[in-house]
């Protein structure tokens, strides 16, 4: 077993990637209601050195520097020509996640972990991956529901037949916002059933709900249907103002999986009921995803989340925005022409 001590760095110093309450105010949230952030599942795992940090703005780098004790930069690209890095978080805002990536990938960083959704731009989101994958770097996206334990073991016992064949399906969520929230649905849909997302209608909701992370986004939500390989047809009930938890239902021949994020509830045909309560312990996503990166950086092993995957969440929200244009006419996955050219201006 290795007990290398591998060199981290984040790019960008925010609510999620440094913790900073100072911006989680500014949007309304709270740091402790976060499944995790990039500064704190860094600095816990023992391996890991969290040794710099970049933004612009200055306030967060002195408020970076005294939680971590880190260098910073107002300069990315200073950090990484002077900071010799093995794993880099890259915790800016959706459409400037692309330069930052495909430069650690071209700078020897070895993995990259990168918030979600993984672009703006289907293009962008193709650069990244191939950037890494020449590189032989590994990509990361932070779709915690991956590194869920109770999701993993869902997974599994749907692949075994566990609700028997899946028949349909239900994502739901308040606050809309497709791409920066509806991504981590869409995502864990492919995850939990293993299947392709072959067509999609959608209708976007144009209510016009002001973005917490202002004016220069307009990420709406919205309700429509995926028709993911074997013909399942899967609802989405997202719009701007709705008040319904956020949930993933899958329905099969023998009963129904309800997941709320955490914990997930199992009801068979039969009568018979279980529930599976927060499997994870007191460890975040997160820190189960640097985890399994400095696995990987230990002995190269297989990463359990392809990266080609977050590529696919993305595709079928630019779908979304495809189908509301046509008025919800059904558009067919992978996109093709000047559909594949549409942003979705999440943050």
């Amino acid at each position: 077993m290795s007990n290398a001590t591998y060199r981290a760095g984040i790019i960008g110093l925010g609510f999620i990637g440094g913790a900073d309450q100072v911006s989680g105010d500014a949007l309304g949230q709270r740091v402790p209601d976060l499944d995790g952030t990039h500064f704190a599942s860094l600095s816990n795992h023992p391996r890991v050195d969290l040794v710099a940090g970049s933004s612009r703005d200055p306030g967060r780098r002195e408020r970076f520097a005294q939680r971590a004790g880190a260098v910073t930069y107002a300069d990315w690209n200073e950090m990484l020509d002077k900071e010799p890095l093995d794993i880099v978080s890259v915790a800016t805002y959706a459409p400037v996640h692309a330069e930052p990536t495909v430069a650690c990938a071209e700078k020897g960083v070895r993995a990259i972990y990168c918030e979600k959704p993984i672009a703006t731009r289907l293009s962008d989101a193709e650069r990244m991956i191939e950037a890494c994958a020449e590189a032989g770097a590994l990509l990361v996206l932070n779709h915690q529901r991956r590194f869920n334990l109770n999701h993993r073991r869902l997974r599994e016992l749907i692949a075994g037949g566990g609700l028997g064949d899946l028949t349909s399906g239900l994502l739901q969520w308040g606050s809309g916002r497709l791409g920066n929230v509806g991504t981590h649905m869409i995502d864990a849909l492919l995850m939990l059933t293993g299947r392709k997302i072959e067509a999609v209608s959608g209708t976007l909701d144009l209510a016009g709900k002001p973005d917490c992370r202002g004016p220069a986004f307009r990420d709406p939500g919205g309700w429509g249907v995926l028709k993911l390989g074997g013909g399942i047809m899967v609802t989405v009930d997202a719009g701007d103002y709705a008040a319904v938890p956020g949930q993933i239902t899958l329905n099969g021949t023998e009963g129904r999986a309800i997941s709320d994020g955490s914990s997930i509830t199992l009801e068979y045909w039969d009568g018979r009921r279980d529930h599976w309560d927060s499997a994870n312990g007191g460890v975040s996503g997160m820190d189960r995803a640097v985890s399994e990166i400095v696995t990987w950086l230990d002995d190269g092993s297989e990463f359990p989340y392809p990266a080609s995957e977050a590529f696919d969440t993305l595709e079928a929200i630019v779908g979304f925005h495809a189908s509301h244009a046509r008025n919800a006419a059904w558009t067919e996955l992978p996109l093709s022409g000047a559909d594949r050219d549409r942003e979705v201006l999440s943050g």
